[in-house]
């Protein structure tokens, strides 16, 4: 089975899952209220810039953090070991738990030894790996993979969750919180005291003081960090910080964002090794710090990936994704999860794992709004479909489209008029296709496809009255291919009111597509040569004002054109004094100041 066929597949299976459906939208509606409540008297703007800033500077300065980092962890006692690739993390720390003749790990929560395959190797190695944060153990039982960057297991119900525990451990366990959390904790407190190892990730990382901070709501983690005699750090460079004023900024952010919670229950700050229990007495702990590069280094000398590295792991991207909520982080995702996660997946696991995730995309903005880090994912998701498409080529039915005919206005217009005629059977004289025939069938099955209209909005122009004396001029409509084939009516009530107000409405008859389909299929080729035949056809009307009633009309205009031509100065020159011209119809009207009303 293809990759795009085992995808929609999964998306299949996501969608007719009610229980997922139902855990998913109850976390997504409460999460909302939650947070809403802690941000209260927060500048949360504010905040975020101070974020952005300090991350994008650690980003930039990553390689001495880590010297600085280094130096100061290994002043107070502890060993640094920099992991270039998962297999270095691995053999590492298998290789230290065979040396310490270690048969039991307890794990706090780590990401990045999901990312690496660590527990897989570690008990190939023969040693016995137990999950301690219970979400995570509650996967573990189920022999899953996290669904959710900060809740791994918000995917099951507690229905689920009982089963999975009286399966493994053989006892009739009812499906009730309070009792699940009494035999988790039961059986948990036995492999803390059994385990040789704890095993940790970080939140954070602290040059200035070689210290990790550890940011729980459970008290496993500490636990973990203090029971063993061996503590073991998992650490992804992207945590390193310079200060602890900067940690002590990301932490007014971080569980607001990631859980809606004021504070975290635990945050736990390591610096260097700690005395602890050996038997006789006491001695040092050993601490030892895996700083794990596994693709964050090439990420960081990136000039426009680099800002996934300020990423805080909050998820808070993923609270409000729709796309998300709809199928969740098995189906959204490979390791990390949703939009923020295939970015990451494909500079730390490869192209080829990133390649499903990043087309689930819909480009809606909402994790922008909600980002802490003021990372903008759904940008950096289109740079990585460009990249894709780059070192990948477009797949055949896309390139026709896209470059057989979309390029093409005069084709791409007559196969419009065409298609107005050929639907006749489909959509009878009416507004929507309700059915598609033969393999085009699964393409209406929960959705109504609008019909082309008839008489496109550029034939009606050219029937329409002539106006009035207008008092203030031309104005340039750039209809977009939705309103000019498919809604025309929209275009002709536009130039009405602009009409009312006192404008000349022009219609360009060069316009064609604003390019946002090939933007958004990663084929940067085809958009710039539409967006260049957009940007002649504006110019020749020497209107005021380019106005537009379709939003994504206008972002492809404002923000795209600019940002397509930003390596030929020419056109971008050209496409930033277009941009500076282009406003929404709504806006627009809005803004409007006349004392009479239109008629």
């Amino acid at each position: 089975m293809s990759g795009p066929a085992r995808l929609r597949k999964e998306i299949d299976k996501a969608l007719s899952n009610p229980n997922l459906a139902g855990a998913l939208e109850r976390f997504a509606d409460a999460y909302l209220v939650s947070r809403r409540k802690t941000y209260e008297g927060v500048d949360f703007e504010k905040l975020r810039g101070e974020i952005a800033r300090l991350k994008a500077r650690a980003a930039q300065d990553i390689g001495a953090l880590a010297d600085r980092f280094e130096r100061e962890v290994r002043r107070r006692g502890a060993v640094v070991y920099r992991a270039a690739t998962a297999d270095d993390a691995c053999r590492y720390i298998a290789g230290l738990a065979g040396e310490r003749r270690v048969g039991t790990i307890v794990k706090s929560k780590s990401m990045a030894s999901e990312e690496i395959g660590l527990n897989t190797h570690l008990e190939g190695a023969g040693v016995r790996v137990v999950e301690t944060d219970l979400g995570e153990w509650i996967i573990q039982q189920a022999g899953q993979r996290p669904s959710h960057m900060v809740m791994p297991a918000i995917h099951l119900t507690r229905e689920e969750v009982s089963r999975t525990f009286s399966e493994n451990l053989g006892e009739e366990i009812p499906p009730d919180i309070e009792r699940l959390v009494k035999v988790a904790r039961r059986e948990l407190r036995k492999a803390f005291f059994e385990a040789g190892m704890g095993l940790s990730g970080a939140n954070i990382a602290v040059a200035e003081t070689g210290s990790i901070f550890i940011v729980t709501n459970e008290g496993n983690a500490r636990l973990a960090t203090t029971l063993p005699p061996v503590h073991v750090a998992l650490v992804g460079y992207e945590k390193l910080v310079s200060s602890l004023a900067d940690a002590a900024t990301i932490l007014k952010a971080l569980p607001r964002s990631a859980t809606g919670q004021l504070a975290a229950t635990y945050v736990s700050v390591i610096t260097g090794s700690t005395p602890t229990y050996r038997e006789g007495g006491t001695g040092p702990k050993e601490l030892h710090i895996v700083l794990l590069d596994n693709g964050r280094l090439e990420m960081a000398r990136d000039p426009v990936f680099k800002e996934a590295l300020q990423c805080i792991r909050c998820a808070s991207c993923l609270n409000v994704c729709p796309v998300y909520q709809l199928v969740g982080g098995h189906v959204y995702g490979h390791v990390y999860t949703g939009g923020i996660g295939a970015i990451l997946t494909a500079f730390l696991d490869g192209m080829k794992h990133g390649y499903g995730p990043q087309s689930l995309c819909i480009g809606c903005r909402r994790c922008v709004e909600f980002c802490p880090a003021e990372i903008d994912i759904p940008g950096l998701i289109l740079e990585l479909r460009k990249r894709l498409v780059e070192g990948r080529g477009l797949p055949l039915p896309e390139r026709a489209v896209l470059r057989g005919v979309l390029r093409k206005r005069p084709l791409f217009h007559a196969l419009l008029r065409l298609a107005s005629k050929a639907q006749k059977p489909l959509s009878k004289g009416g507004p929507f296709i309700t059915r598609l025939p033969l393999s085009f069938s699964p393409l209406s099955q929960a959705r109504s496809l609008p019909s082309v209209a008839d008489v496109p909005l550029r034939d009606r122009v050219r029937r329409r009255p002539a106006a009035g004396a207008a008092s203030r001029g031309p104005l340039a409509l750039y209809a977009g291919c939705l309103i000019d084939f498919v809604y025309p009516s929209v275009g002709e009530a536009v130039l009405s009111v602009l009409e009312a107000y006192g404008y000349r409405g022009l219609f360009p008859d060069e316009q064609t597509c604003c390019g946002a389909p090939a933007i958004y299929l990663g084929d940067v080729e085809t958009a710039r040569e539409l967006a260049m035949q957009n940007i002649e056809a504006l110019e020749a009307s020497e209107a005021r004002y380019v106005i537009t009633a379709c939003p994504t009309c206008a972002v492809a205009l404002i923000e795209d054109f600019p940002r397509l031509f930003a390596d030929d100065p020419h056109w971008s020159a050209r496409a930033r004094r277009l941009a500076e011209k282009v406003r929404d119809f709504s806006a627009f009207v809005h803004g409007l100041r006349t004392a009479a009303a239109p008629g």
